[in-house]
């Protein structure tokens, strides 16, 4: 990872679930475009900060539970107090916790809610805060193409829809105060989470990436790598007019 161009210089960007996947590789293309990055997740997210210092970027790691409203503050106020902002916020912590709807139970759905949903909504409030106060934000949630509907992800699908209509919301409310708010809503990407995915249908995480390539126009499943550019585009002065919305990122499937 080099470093590139600096659009993001003086910046400072708040990134969830920094710890592997799309998180991960969101943290290192903000840093490697500038920002000052702090790595939230809820096990430690050093070896995110570590490649982005190995690139010469600028990055620190907290532990945070995006569903316990007290870090997250507790958190927000922290990264303010070391490196100043937040200016932007990806909120991409996820889980999932597939089952078919008849046997899902509560647990696993307020699981899925709690993190995927409840925690978008704790740590836009606390940024909102500082990004209101100096009138400059970029908020991007990860949302999902199983927000149109997915077999055996009831609970994860209710939440990606839900990230959508509080994104659209966000943008309302927030719009005055010269803060954008958009979502990504990615296909299949390689990730740990895709891999779960994969045992959950009895198939190994090659197999089923194939079976999903030869469905997707473009023969190939995602990288986290292509989702994190998509992210840097909405955060971006390039995107200044651009706010509600919800990009799918899903290599032409449906």
């Amino acid at each position: 990872m080099d470093l590139l161009a600096e659009r993001f210089s003086g910046k400072v960007a708040v990134v969830t679930g920094a710890a592997q996947g799309i998180g991960a590789a969101t943290a290192k293309r903000l840093a490697m475009e500038g920002a000052t990055v702090a790595a939230l997740d809820r096990r430690a997210p050093e070896e995110t900060v570590a490649d982005i210092a190995e690139a010469g970027g600028a990055a620190r790691a907290y532990l945070c539970d995006v569903t316990d409203r007290a870090s997250v503050d507790a958190v927000f106020a922290a990264v303010a107090a070391a490196s100043g902002g937040p200016h932007i916020l990806v909120n991409n912590a996820g889980i999932t916790r597939d089952d078919m709807f008849f046997r899902m139970s509560e647990q696993d759905w307020e699981a899925v809610l709690s993190v995927n949903l409840t925690g978008v909504f704790h740590c836009s409030q606390a940024a909102q805060k500082y990004m209101s106060a100096q009138r400059y934000g970029k908020i991007v949630s990860l949302s999902s193409r199983s927000a149109l509907g997915n077999r055996g992800q009831a609970n994860y699908a209710a939440a990606k829809a839900g990230v959508q209509g509080f994104t659209a919301t966000l943008a309302i409310e927030l719009g005055p105060y010269n803060i954008n708010v958009n979502a990504v809503a990615p296909g299949f990407i390689a990730t740990a989470m895709t891999a779960a995915t994969a045992e959950r249908v009895a198939m190994t995480p090659e197999e089923h990436r194939r079976q999903i390539a030869e469905q997707t126009p473009l023969r190939r499943v995602g990288r986290p790598e292509e989702i994190a550019a998509v992210v840097a585009f909405l955060v971006s002065e390039d995107a200044s007019y651009v706010s509600g919305q919800t990009l799918y990122v899903n290599g032409g499937g449906r």
